[in-house]
């Protein structure tokens, strides 16, 4: 059984060490330590260096009793901000944070529960193959780490991703590519009140460019949004450059290709219509995944939350997590709930049954797949 007290003192721990992504150094000392003191052989690689970050990713391996499939668990060590002095709030078996920062839980809940997992494995000298554990690096607002590990350290063909928000018992088994579309579009600065007609407004392009753009739902498979706009400094001038930040996502990369098409082609007319020049950086930020319901790695998972008595079910999602990197690295991966609430908030918190859970989760899947 989990060990309650020890799961959750663990968690809150790990919460109260800042580690903004790409500042993970401290918190990856501590844990490399801990995985350490467990008797796991830990090593770090150098997606720090290649990321701008601190730290490496973490990749620790915790040798066989056994032979059978090599399992990874991954979790990533970063949080969003405001995240600097998280004081954690534990109030009718739910843990919050004092209403001033996000908590943490994203995803270091994810990292308390294979820590406490791997615990439970050790101390009741379960059977067991090879077990992996990648903690990674910035894995908010581009998948750095997982972008940028080394994957000659990892032989695991099958990969567990503590990450998503739903309850232990969801089973992530799609997730969509996404492409960033970022365009600098360039004008003409005039006096607009006494030269109007000599500038070339790159508001008013950026306007009617997004004005044009199928946005937002596009269909069942496929999202876009124009997120940030910046530009222009003073009314009395026509604005000479604008910045546009957009994305679209979709599981279908087909239909991805189109719409990302769509918005390159819908820009370039605008800026052309109006006589302007534009600048664009178009790249895919990760592919997607699809994995079959059938596959073991599925069926097992389903089967462990039947013995622990939890209903399982499988979903898709229309976030990107380092499961879609995993997949693209040859590592068939699904990314699992581990019951997060409101992440990226100020009233992110989760409930001390999903946290307990999910640590029982690590330990029968280390131990399903060990039989």
């Amino acid at each position: 059984m989990v060990n309650r007290d020890r799961v959750v003192n663990e968690f809150l721990e790990l919460i109260q060490i800042d580690s903004y992504s790409g500042k993970e150094a401290e918190v990856a000392s501590v844990l490399v330590k801990k995985l350490e003191e467990l008797g796991l052989e830990v090593k770090r690689d150098q997606a720090g260096e290649k990321a701008g970050g601190e730290t490496g990713n973490i990749i620790a391996k915790l040798k066989g009793t056994k032979n059978g499939p090599t399992i990874l668990f991954s979790s990533h060590m970063d949080t969003v901000k405001p995240g600097l002095g998280i004081k954690p709030v534990i109030k009718d078996e739910v843990i919050y944070s004092d209403g001033t920062t996000i908590l943490g839980s994203d995803d270091k809940a994810g990292i308390a529960a294979i820590l406490e997992g791997i615990k439970l494995i050790k101390e009741n000298n379960i059977e067991h193959s090879d077990v992996e554990i990648a903690f990674s690096i910035w894995e908010e607002g581009g998948l750095f780490g997982s972008k940028y590990m080394d994957y000659s350290l990892i032989n695991a063909k099958m990969a567990f991703v503590l990450d998503s928000g739903g309850s232990p018992g969801e089973i992530i088994v799609q997730g969509p590519a996404q492409d960033k579309v970022n365009a600098k579009i360039i004008g003409r600065p005039a006096h607009a009140g006494v030269a109007p007609e000599e500038g070339i407004s790159a508001i008013q392009i950026a306007a009617r460019a997004i004005d044009q753009m199928n946005l937002l739902r596009i269909d069942s498979e496929t999202t876009a949004n124009v997120g940030v706009i910046t530009g222009g400094e003073a009314t009395n001038i026509v604005t000479p450059e604008v910045f546009i930040k957009a994305e679209a996502r979709s599981t279908n990369e087909e239909k991805l290709d189109k719409q990302t098409a769509h918005m390159v082609e819908t820009l370039k007319k605008a800026t052309a219509d109006f006589g302007g020049q534009i600048e664009l950086d178009v790249e895919r930020m990760y592919p997607p995944f699809n994995i079959d319901v059938n596959e073991p790695i599925v069926q097992k998972t389903q089967e462990i939350f039947s013995r622990m008595g939890i209903e399982a079910y499988t979903k898709s999602t229309g976030g990107g997590s380092d499961t879609n990197i995993f997949n693209g690295n040859g590592i068939k991966a699904i990314n699992l709930g581990i019951g997060m609430k409101k992440p990226h908030t100020l009233e992110e918190h989760i409930s001390v049954k999903d946290l307990v859970n999910s640590a029982q989760m690590v330990f029968e899947l280390v131990k399903i797949f060990g039989e």
